[in-house]
């Protein structure tokens, strides 16, 4: 049984105003490539399908056109919605399609009913909100671990077959971010540890953007392409999964175009000779020039013409650190809230209060997910 597990797609997101979906095209492409040379029994993504609620035309097209290369190379697809997707319209038609093996995982009705290929129950979890999912799935707390854990005693109670495998779009305890992707870890409210899936014999997680192991067979297989400069230097890669043989093979993804982090005064890097690797990349440039150069942009592209992002800043100082800006962005939703109280108020936000405020941007999720459904509003750009 050999498994082919990616995830966070994330079909239509652009780059710094650049559009990726030449890239994507060209990495699905890559992947039914795989398909066919590795004889892959059924591919797993876990979540994150398209980037926005409400993809674009020419968005789905390219799906549509990977999906049916990826039937054709005779394999079974399997699709579980991320926090990304409009769970119902990513879902549409699954019922009819999965009789032609393409099978799409996008309600919570649909978890305890395996996808069985050969001797292997492939369970695919939808997202879990657990202000949405808490109630449905009898989960004692209202927390991402409390979801999970109901989610999984479904599972097995319902095993399918000899062997279980799970996707999951979360944020499993032990892995690690990048700024593509928001930190839901805070108070730990959004955490799941990894022992939930104990007895599972291999788990397919989405949802964070690193290739990262946290057991042999708990993985993430992480995003097919970098989103944020942070990512530089990240190789990106698909996990080929031989169950019978119990190996684990990283497939490497094409590079549409590599990524470039620059730092120093303008004239340095307009003459240094060891940055001419970036002459080709996306570039992110930072200047420490005491005074900021005219045409600061201007100069910069005529070297590096894929510079998509120019910052101004002193030298570094030894005890210098992040930027509030960057500090910032870096920090969950809850997290912004807290010290925005903290700051106000000159004390700090309790345990009561700061799950008070996790619950009301819960609620917010919640009814902001509804309002993606029926066409109202698109979710924010930059939520992972």
């Amino acid at each position: 049984m050999r498994l082919l597990h990616t995830s966070d797609w994330h079909l239509g997101r652009s780059f710094h105003g650049v559009g990726l979906l030449d890239a994507q095209r060209a990495f699905l492409q890559h992947l039914v490539e795989v398909v066919r040379s590795e004889r892959v029994d059924a591919l797993l993504v876990s979540g994150d399908i398209y980037d926005r609620a409400l993809p674009s035309p020419d968005t789905v097209a390219v799906l549509d056109d990977a999906l049916v290369a990826l039937s054709e190379a005779g394999t079974s697809v399997i699709l579980s919605s991320g926090n990304h997707d409009s769970a119902r319209r990513l879902g549409f038609g699954a019922r009819l399609l999965s009789r032609v093996g393409l099978h799409i995982v996008t309600d919570l009705s649909q978890i305890g009913s395996p996808i069985v290929v050969g001797d292997t129950a492939i369970h695919a979890l939808p997202y879990l909100e657990p202000a949405v999912a808490a109630e449905a799935l009898g989960a004692t707390e209202r927390t991402h671990a409390g979801v999970m854990r109901a989610a999984l005693s479904r599972v097995r109670e319902h095993p399918g077959a000899a062997r279980t495998v799970v996707m999951a779009h979360s944020f499993v305890a032990g892995a690690t971010t990048s700024d593509s992707e928001r930190d839901v870890s805070v108070g730990g409210l959004g955490v799941v540890p990894v022992d939930v899936f104990d007895d599972i014999d291999y788990v397919a997680l989405g949802h964070l953007h690193r290739p990262q192991v946290l057991r042999d067979n708990v993985r993430y297989s992480g995003s097919p392409m970098p989103f944020s400069f942070s990512e530089a230097g990240h190789p990106k890669s698909s996990t080929l999964v031989d169950l019978d043989a119990g190996t684990y093979e990283q497939i490497p993804t094409p590079v549409f175009r590599g990524l470039a982090r620059l730092r120093g005064e303008l004239e340095e890097l307009l003459d240094d000779p060891s940055l001419d690797h970036a002459q080709d990349a996306w570039c992110e440039v930072t200047l420490t020039d005491a005074l900021q150069p005219v045409a600061a942009m201007e100069r910069i592209r005529g070297r590096f013409p894929h510079t998509l992002s120019l910052h101004f800043d002193r030298p570094v100082r030894a005890d210098s650190g992040q930027s509030y800006v960057q500090r910032l962005h870096a920090k969950a939703d809850v997290e912004v809230c807290c010290d925005f109280v903290e700051h106000v108020r000159s004390t700090p936000v309790d345990e009561a209060e700061q799950a008070l405020l996790q619950e009301g941007l819960g609620a917010i999720r919640v009814a902001r997910a509804g309002k993606d459904d029926e066409g109202v509003a698109d979710r924010r750009a930059g939520v992972a």
